[in-house]
């Protein structure tokens, strides 16, 4: 009787979940061991996230960050499933879909990234936007195009959180709304951008500053209302008149991961090993943005789309490396540096080699050039290089 080949499942299919899935299939398998791949998300695009906030200024369309996965993963052999996770059952190794297929496993990814809490504060839930899939993007985008098609003279935007995503939007919102934009961020620490290098948070606030954005800091959100936002400065309460209220604070892990009977940290991440599995489930690997992960070195790796960029090379190589009775490897988290987008032709990056530091339309370039090459196939990367080569060329010639 011929053995069945191993089933992959993938869950989830943000950095961690696709890039894992694209090195699995690029690997050396011996053909009788090939195994089926199969990739779940509810959504049938790919978003590269740090390029969302290009959306919202026209800078870039949404083919060009967000190919669907059918399109990706074309001759790749790796089987696209649309769906929302329902359920887990580990013991019996099966993942669960609402209104679709059980599907059976020999190894499991979880990749299924985090969620924007919205339950901090009364009326965030109502009210706040949030700004972390392409469908938050179309949401803002229509919510800002009905304010500008008002008759307001001015257009009043508060933003929760100034961390990169607050400063990143602030910056964006600003140039986008001009004149008529009113931007506040809110954020409850002492300064914004608390985890960046000096460099980056120094460009930030002067960016900041030079499109007229404000900046509370040791401030916090009491409640949200449908027009308006309380709040708490030095023990005194404010309440002050918004139009828009955009949610980027906290990130929570899915419920189908944190009601999993595995070994969570207090913030409901599931605890991984340094070869990125489950602790007690060798063949659950897990990461991105719900893994709670100690590298080879013993250092806490943070949660970013570079981190989980990185961890999918790792769990690609140690899942291929546990069917074929290979050594694993410990999962070794190299920082590349940090790069931000600060409005339309203005970005700013640090340490990626010698201590490099731009800023300016330099770093923008930079930061363009970096993303295209970690786009996920080089077909998406040559059509949207071209584009952006070309698009210049043919507003020039238009005008």
């Amino acid at each position: 009787m011929t053995q069945q080949p191993a089933r992959i499942c993938i869950l989830g299919g943000g950095f961690g979940g696709l890039y894992t899935a694209l090195r699995l299939s690029q690997l050396p398998w011996e053909k009788p061991e090939k195994p089926e791949i199969v990739l779940v998300d509810r959504s049938d695009r790919f978003v590269f996230t740090p390029l969302l906030y290009e959306l919202l200024t026209g800078e870039l369309e949404t083919w060009e960050i967000a190919p669907p996965f059918p399109e990706i993963l074309a001759n790749t052999g790796v089987r696209f499933c649309q769906g929302v996770v329902s359920g887990i059952d580990i013991d019996e190794r099966r993942v669960q879909l609402q209104d679709g297929p059980e599907i059976p496993y020999d190894r499991l990814v979880l990749a299924l990234g985090g969620e924007t809490p919205l339950d901090m504060v009364q009326g965030a839930a109502q009210y706040a936007y949030t700004f972390r899939s392409l469908t938050d993007a179309y949401r803002l985008e229509e919510k800002l195009r009905i304010l500008e098609e008002s008759n307001a003279d001015k257009i009043r935007v508060a933003i929760a959180g100034a961390g990169y995503c607050g400063v990143e939007l602030a910056c964006k919102l600003a140039e986008r709304l001009g004149e008529r934009g009113r931007l506040r961020l809110i954020e409850q620490s002492d300064m914004i951008l608390r985890t960046s290098t000096d460099f980056n948070r120094e460009s930030a606030r002067k960016a900041l500053e030079a499109r007229g954005v404000w900046i509370d800091l040791d401030t916090t959100i009491e409640s949200i209302s449908p027009d308006g936002i309380s709040l708490l400065y030095k023990g005194q309460v404010d309440s002050i008149p918004v139009d828009l209220l955009v949610w980027t604070v906290g990130t929570r892990v899915a419920s189908q991961v944190s009601e999993l009977p595995l070994k969570h940290n207090q913030r409901g991440q599931l605890t991984t090993t340094t070869t990125l599995q489950a602790v007690d489930h060798p063949e659950i690997f897990a990461l991105g943005d719900l893994a709670d992960c100690l590298d080879a070195d013993g250092q806490l790796v943070p949660n970013t789309a570079q981190t989980a960029f990185q961890q999918s090379d790792y769990t690609a190589w140690n899942i291929w490396a546990s069917l074929t009775d290979r050594p694993l490897l410990p999962f070794r988290y190299q920082p590349l540096g940090e790069m931000m987008t600060l409005g339309t032709d203005n970005a700013t990056l640090t340490g990626l080699g010698m201590g490099l530091k731009l800023d300016g339309q330099m770093a923008y370039l930079a930061r363009r050039l970096a993303y295209l090459y970690r786009m996920p196939t080089l077909n998406h990367q040559l059509k949207v290089g071209f584009n952006w080569i070309a698009k210049p060329l043919l507003d020039l010639l238009s005008n």
